[in-house]
């Protein structure tokens, strides 16, 4: 679990770590925020009963063009952010994550859209003894996502800027480890920048960020793995294996959409499967069905530099066994290490239900 988790971290460091640093121009912010947990499941209503509230520390990396890809994208940042909150019950207990993220620009750069993708860990997990009615997070470590639209003023005051708007943060790991129904905190949040260089270049703007692009069709091959557990509390950890190929086709230097087949080797559905057959001898189950499925997805790919963002929507063609219905979803990040070769790091749900958190390597041809 440690070393899985080691392989998650990297992965999104790579974000960072991966630009190419051509300019000292960087910025450290602090937001206060606080709000509401979301009711996305009935099942975690004794779980609301305060305002979560909490801090998010930001080192953030500016860029000013000199790659096409930063033109392209109106010169995003780049950093690394710290977050503590307080879930205002002691069940839940508070959390602490480390993150990547990126930050893209609109409305004259008075408007910022922050995506961070990271870790995070819970002082009071899930336990069958001691604290039975945490059914949110059944792990101390659990993967997070946090997403923030703010209205910024850099240098309102020599280097000092303000900035504030709406945060929705997530935890969640994924079915790593039952139960995992995940928490959604709705906040409010405000807090001040400030610049760590006096001065800085000015953007550049280049014609090469202007040129069409074209590719012909590429075809993946991909696979995937990890462990997951059923929605049974203590049934099991077991591994998986997912083998997918698709073929994509570049529309231009930001997308491409995907059209391609999984194949899935579930061992927790396997044990599932075992299970409902003897819990549950009114639904007349034998216990034997086949735990593979197989499905057809459609998708699309959002490059950024040498990371991507991939989501997906499949069907399952071979479905011999009902569980959480035939359709699924793929969302998450892809690294490139060369032109072909790449990792993957993607979430798979059945809606608001996470299956389990995949990691992948694969090559495009």
């Amino acid at each position: 679990m440690k070393l899985r988790l080691t392989y998650i971290l990297c992965l999104c460091f790579s974000v960072v770590l991966s630009q190419e640093k051509q300019t000292s121009s960087s910025y450290i912010g602090i937001n206060y925020f606080k709000g509401n947990i979301a009711l996305h499941n009935n099942d975690i209503l004794h779980l609301i009963k305060g305002h979560p509230e909490g801090f998010i520390l930001s080192w953030n990396e500016k860029t000013f063009g000199y790659n096409d890809w930063e033109q392209r994208y109106n010169y995003p940042d780049y950093g690394v952010s710290f977050t503590y909150q307080n879930l205002k019950n002691d069940v839940l207990g508070n959390n602490y994550a480390l993150y990547a993220h990126y930050n893209f620009y609109f409305f004259k750069r008075n408007l910022m859209f922050r995506i961070g993708q990271g870790l995070a860990f819970t002082t009071n997990p899930y336990d069958k003894i001691n604290n039975h009615k945490n059914i949110a997070f059944g792990s101390k470590f659990m993967s997070s996502t946090y997403l923030m639209l703010n209205y910024k003023k850099e240098r309102i005051i020599d280097r000092l800027g303000l900035q504030a708007g709406l945060s929705l943060i997530h935890y969640s790991n994924a079915n790593v480890k039952a139960p995992n129904t995940s928490i959604n905190s709705i906040t409010v949040n405000v807090g001040v920048i400030y610049n760590l260089d006096e001065n800085e270049p000015e953007f550049v703007k280049t014609e090469s960020a202007k040129e069409k692009f074209t590719q012909s069709i590429k075809y993946n091959f991909v696979f995937r793995s990890g462990i997951n557990e059923s929605d049974v509390i203590d049934s099991g950890q077991f591994p998986f294996y997912i083998f997918s190929v698709y073929a994509d086709k570049r529309l231009n230097h930001k997308s491409a959409l995907q059209f391609g087949t999984d194949v899935f080797f579930s061992n927790f559905l396997k044990e599932f499967i075992k299970f409902n057959a003897v819990a549950f001898p009114e639904r007349n189950e034998d216990g034997k069905a086949d735990y593979k499925r197989v499905g057809v997805f459609v998708g699309h790919e959002l490059f950024v530099n040498k990371m991507s963002l991939v989501t997906q929507v499949g069907y399952y063609v071979y479905f011999p066994y009902d569980f959480e219905g035939r359709t699924y979803f793929r969302v998450g990040l892809k690294r490139y290490f060369g032109d072909k070769w790449f990792g993957a790091l993607t979430l798979k749900a059945h809606g608001a239900a996470a299956e389990a958190v995949e990691l992948g390597i694969g090559i495009r041809l």
